[in-house]
């Protein structure tokens, strides 16, 4: 990295205009050519998929997006005032000239009685588009809100609901990142001392980065799958690391600055060191979040591809773009009160003091204590994790004053609960006897708990697909709407499909996102495995120990475990949402623990590499440089102990002078991902939350109390490894290279 850095460095003006060049370029052609975000969900091998392969093929009309006009009467009016009727027929003739719109069927046609609540007050009709909801687009969508809603009036208030609906009425993480990017300068302000332009690199880093990243993702859903969430996910993620890469390398170089280096050297020297944390630590993100790849869901390969490479990007930009431009800076990486300071006292070497110190001398003094307090407190916050409830976020928890969520209260308060989480009962009937125990199976599904009601069969076209659509008496996020479409397929039809010959499919939205729930639950635990072991394996290549990466991979898990868990008692049981402004309680998105789990594996990764690095550092200054790896510390008693006063020291010293940049780079994170609480999109709510209080309790519990605590615990084991091991394990180390070898 050494040669690489110091080209970097002696050439920032191409290193400049290469970075400025492509992100024109890419910004250029994401405008030119748009963006193709596919909204879709295919699940192979599940019930719901099989519903829709089935109406694809034979009953298009039936199987293009559904969407729902909810027209609510005012000032003591019936829907079939009037006053009513006439602006919504008007309003509905509109929507039935919407380019894409295949039919619609309203409150006062032939079958509209079932439209309209028992106190007449509600009614709802019922809009069908040629194509699926991935091919809505949101001029589309725009369109068909516009012709619904020029209905409004004193008698009379229309809202729409459905997933094209929801998709339009989502608004960008814009404010979020503002936010979040003014509190990121402040804590870089504030570590800098002050120094403006240090404070600055790594925002610009980040900022260049997203520019490349979110346009390449605009291309890139023209060739793969790609929902529109993507994008915000990864500036979400990439806005977080890429601040959090620069800190770690621009502080680096401040403090070898400092110690009275060249800017040349003290670059190369941030580069060889922290470089090569955020080297391994952005390879680890990259790894775990296209391991989602391997769970065979079409939905999560845009969402883990957009993330990657938003990451690959901060990485690449924090290893080329940053050296390039703090040759740029010169001595203006410090504040005038710091190069005052350096020209007047002279080089500082940069010893660990202060309150870290203390703090870290704090940890080892009673390190058993501490050990097992923080064990505890990340264990019981971990605890609700184990009810943690998948499925999808529903309308009732989108902002009260979006039309999705009127729809759905206003569903809800005329129909009951279950009109907004309808089933979808499709089967072949190639004859009239078919057809005939098909009906039967209707009725028998009309009877069974937990149904409000099924509507009269539909034959497709080509007469040999029937449909009919069953309503539950619970909302689509309820655990009885889960076990009714459990109830459904494992014994209403089974049975009926044993008396007939039929083959019945239970679809629709809502268990098609139960399905998709259990399909990301069952195949959750091995992706967890395979991104677990790789991640171990990278780190016993980083520190050649066994102990080390073996604790690391048990505390990164213990991070998921606390940020899931209170991710569930927050979003699924109701805790301090009014402080957090999260609206209404349900299930957590099924795919968040994937994308979380992903992520938050990378940023522990990141800490650990950041703090044990350090401790390395000053294990093998006390241990006779690296060739102390190979030392056997097992001899006499005052070798043993002279170890184990090595390993507290190494510890007590590597965590004292990481702590400061720990703190500062959890600080960054934290505000960063909390800021996304601030926008009303809850998908982006459950996954800033999560990985801002991951965060917090990583960086405060985990790296500041457990790890090191446990490093004190072992002793000096901590650096053991076989020597059959060591001899084919590759040495990645992240220590700086030797003087000699820097030129």
């Amino acid at each position: 990295m050494l040669r690489w850095t110091r080209w970097c460095f002696e050439h920032r003006r191409s290193v400049l205009a290469f970075w400025l060049v492509a992100a024109v370029a890419t910004l250029v052609l994401s405008r030119s050519y748009g963006s193709r975000y596919n909204e879709s969900v295919s699940l192979p091998g599940t019930d719901s998929q099989a519903a829709v392969d089935l109406l694809t093929r034979n009953f298009p009309s039936a199987s293009g997006e559904a969407d729902q006009v909810v027209v609510e009467a005012l000032g003591g009016a019936h829907v079939s005032s009037p006053s009513v009727r006439g602006p919504v027929t008007a309003a509905l003739a509109r929507v039935a000239a919407v380019p894409g719109v295949a039919s619609v069927a309203g409150p006062y046609g032939p079958r509209g009685a079932a439209q309209v609540a028992r106190d007449g007050t509600v009614a709802f009709a019922t809009v069908t588009w040629d194509k699926v909801a991935a091919d809505v687009t949101r001029d589309d969508a725009v369109r068909l809100i516009d012709a619904a809603k020029s209905a409004d009036g004193p008698h009379v208030h229309v809202s729409l609901g459905g997933r094209a609906i929801t998709t339009e009425q989502s608004a960008g993480p814009g404010l979020s990142v503002v936010v979040g990017a003014v509190a990121a300068l402040v804590i870089l302000l504030i570590v800098f001392g002050g120094a403006l332009f240090a404070s600055l690199m790594p925002l610009l880093t980040a900022v260049v980065a997203l520019v490349i990243g979110t346009s390449s993702i605009s291309l890139l859903s023209h060739a793969l799958d790609t929902p529109s969430v993507s994008r915000d996910l990864a500036v979400l993620i990439g806005l977080g690391v890429g601040v959090d890469y620069g800190l770690f390398i621009t502080s680096r170089h401040r403090s070898a600055v400092k110690a009275g280096r060249s800017y040349a050297e003290s670059v190369e020297e941030a580069v060889n060191t922290s470089g090569r944390t955020v080297l391994f630590a952005g390879i680890t993100v990259c790894i775990a979040l296209l391991g989602q790849f391997a769970l065979g869901v079409n939905f999560l390969y845009g969402v883990s591809a957009a993330s990657a490479l938003t990451v690959a990007l901060t990485m690449a930009t924090a290893l080329t773009f940053l050296p390039a431009m703090l040759g740029f800076l010169g001595p203006r990486v410090l504040s005038r009160r710091e190069r005052a300071a350096l020209a007047a006292e002279g080089p500082d070497p940069g010893e660990a003091g202060g309150p870290w110190l203390r703090w870290a001398s704090f940890v080892e003094a009673r390190r058993v204590l501490i050990a097992v307090a923080a064990l505890v407190v990340v264990v019981v916050i971990a605890l609700p994790v184990f009810s943690l409830r998948l499925g999808s976020s529903g309308a009732n928890t989108d902002p009260p004053s979006s039309t999705t969520h009127q729809a759905y209260t206003a569903l809800a308060r005329g129909f009951g609960l279950g009109f907004n989480a309808p089933f979808q009962l499709v089967s072949d009937v190639a004859s009239p006897a078919q057809r005939a125990a098909f009906a039967d199976f209707r009725k028998a599904a009309a009877r069974t708990p937990g149904v409000a009601k099924v509507t009269p069969a539909v034959l497709s076209p080509n007469h040999r697909v029937a449909l009919a659509v069953l309503y539950p008496t619970t909302g689509p996020g309820a655990k009885a709407t889960v076990s009714l479409v459990s109830t459904l397929r494992g014994q209403l039809v089974p049975a009926a499909e044993a008396r007939s010959g039929l083959k019945i499919h239970v679809g629709g939205a809502t268990p098609a996102n139960i399905d998709f729930s259990r399909v990301l639950s069952d195949k959750l635990p091995l992706f967890i495995a395979v991104v677990v072991v790789l991640a171990f394996l990278l780190l016993v290549a980083v520190f050649h120990s066994v102990l080390i990466p073996l604790v690391a991979a048990v505390m990164n898990l213990l991070s998921v475990g606390a940020a899931l868990g209170a991710l569930n008692a927050v979003f699924t049981w109701g805790w301090a949402q009014s402080a957090l402004n999260i609206n209404g309680t349900g299930p957590v998105d099924a795919f968040i623990p994937v994308l979380l789990f992903s992520v938050l594996f990378g940023l522990s990764m990141d800490y650990e590499v950041f703090l044990v690095g350090r401790i390395q550092e000053e294990w093998h200054a006390r241990r006779g440089g690296t060739a102390g790896r190979a030392r056997d510390t097992s001899g006499e008693a005052g070798g043993r102990a002279r170890s184990v006063r090595d390993n507290h020291r190494a510890v007590t010293l590597g965590q004292a002078k990481s702590g400061r940049i720990i703190a500062a780079a959890a600080g960054i994170m934290i505000l960063v991902f909390g800021s996304f609480l601030i926008g009303d999109q809850r998908v982006l709510q459950e996954f800033g939350f999560g990985l801002a209080f991951a965060v917090l309790a990583d960086a405060l519990v985990i790296r500041g109390l457990l790890v090191p605590a446990l490093m004190h615990l072992i002793g000096p084991v901590d650096w053991a490894m076989p020597r059959w091991l060591r001899r084919i394990v590759p040495d990645f180390s992240i220590e700086a290279a030797s003087g000699a070898d820097r030129h």
